[in-house]
């Protein structure tokens, strides 16, 4: 009996991110993964550079992880969370309080990234709705930004520059400012707050909330901008009632060298979304946490309560996953971990600079990007990635990693030295 994937099934019925039906991308059939490492059914080895869309920070088959998870399993794996609770659920928002900064005080668990944005946005309306503003309904984002693919979240992504434009004119119409350019290595130009400055003077009453990804945009470009945007963003919406969400789903769990990327502008906002990383990339799980005042705002509003109930909300199996992952980040000298990353991927990566068809390389935290002057052909470049060893997934014009925080110092070199040479070889047949 053959037990190997049924691949052509797959192609021919099977939906992937982003993939078109009538000629799909490939999808490699994967038997099992350990460590840094995705093992393919015919035994290729890969080193997975993205942390599988950058959620698996403590590696595959975690022995900590693996442990909680089956005990947890044993007890119960899942609960309504309307009018109970349960240890894991407690412990985690226990842990949420006290690692992210001082004030976010409330927290709603929800099931994935772009749900905790669609909550964070209806937490900012009732909070206006509770102060007394009735018209302050639209939402403030920066171009560049992508914030998930519900409709809630898509609004608020950049509507020309991201992979939603398709929506244009559906979703609902709401406000965008030009995002910074000052990088974090460089002087701040107070230029930058300009457009955004402009827009809370003029609009500021119909604003419910301004919503980024702290110092780095993902999706929508993997472009790094200087803290003190983010502080004085900050100083702006509190000037004009306006509520700040931080997005920092791809950013949280020390990713940029921070425990959250807010940190780097020693920020509190009203509300923060938080997911991926928080299991240790187990299973879905996100958070979004609040202030007191925006919690106490809420409950004053007409329905009296936040109106969100998701039926896995606080899944006893995700939050024990959470619960061993954040320990172990906890644990382990995640700090230095990071830098090393950081300096391992600027080393490597530098020399792409020098190609005639590399754009830019930058690096932030445990991020690294390469970005291309024309878009990549995804299929052709994952196949000379594979055989390189690597585990990489470029879009548009951009050739980014993520590694996992266990990745070796050898590994890492192995990840970039791959890397050269597909964008090397790409330089030659250009």
């Amino acid at each position: 009996m053959n037990n190997n994937i049924d691949v052509e099934f797959d192609r021919q019925h099977m939906w992937h991110p982003y993939t078109s039906m009538h000629q799909p991308l490939p999808s490699y059939p994967v038997s099992r993964a350990e460590g840094v490492n995705i093992i393919l059914e015919d035994g290729t080895r890969l080193i997975d550079g993205m942390a599988s869309w950058w959620s698996v920070i403590h590696g595959y088959n975690n022995p900590d992880i693996n442990e909680a998870v089956k005990n947890q399993l044993s007890k119960m794996s899942h609960v309504m969370f309307g009018g109970l609770t349960h240890r894991p659920a407690v412990d985690l928002c226990k842990t949420l309080v006290e690692l992210t900064p001082q004030g976010l005080n409330k927290v709603f668990l929800a099931d994935s990234g772009s749900v905790a944005v669609e909550v964070a946005l209806k937490m900012a309306i009732q909070t206006q709705l509770g102060r007394g503003f009735k018209n302050r309904n639209k939402f403030l984002a920066l171009r560049h930004g992508y914030h998930g693919d519900t409709f809630g979240a898509m609004a608020v992504c950049d509507p020309e520059n991201s992979m939603h434009s398709l929506y244009a004119g559906i979703l609902p119409d709401n406000l965008f400012v030009d995002a910074p350019t000052s990088k974090p290595d460089t002087d701040f130009n107070y230029a930058d707050l300009d457009s955004l400055r402009n827009t809370l003077e003029t609009r500021h009453n119909d604003i419910a909330a301004f919503v980024l990804e702290p110092i780095v945009q993902g999706a929508g470009g993997m472009r790094f901008y200087h803290p003190e945007y983010l502080k004085q963003a900050k100083k702006l919406c509190t000037e004009f009632g306006v509520l700040l969400i931080a997005d920092e789903i791809a950013t949280g769990f020390g990713r940029t060298g921070k425990m959250f990327a807010c940190e780097h502008a020693e920020v509190t906002p009203d509300i923060m979304c938080l997911g991926k990383a928080i299991t240790g990339g187990y299973m879905s799980l996100a958070a979004t946490l609040c202030t007191d005042e925006v919690a106490s705002d809420i409950s004053r509003c007409e329905a009296g309560v936040l109106m969100h109930g998701p039926t896995f909300m606080a899944n006893p199996l995700a939050c024990s996953a959470a619960n061993a992952s954040l320990t172990l980040l906890q644990d382990m000298p995640w700090q230095s971990t990071v830098a090393n990353i950081e300096d391992g991927l600027k080393r490597g990566l530098k020399p792409a600079q020098e190609l005639d068809v590399v754009q830019e390389v930058r690096v932030f935290g445990a991020i690294g990007v390469v970005e291309m002057k024309s878009p990549v052909d995804v299929a052709k470049i994952q196949k000379s990635f594979i055989e390189q060893g690597l585990w990489l997934r470029p879009f548009g014009k951009l050739i980014y990693v993520m590694p996992q925080f266990i990745i070796s110092e050898q590994e890492l070199e192995k990840l970039t030295l791959g890397m050269m040479k597909v964008l090397s070889n790409m330089a030659k047949n250009n």
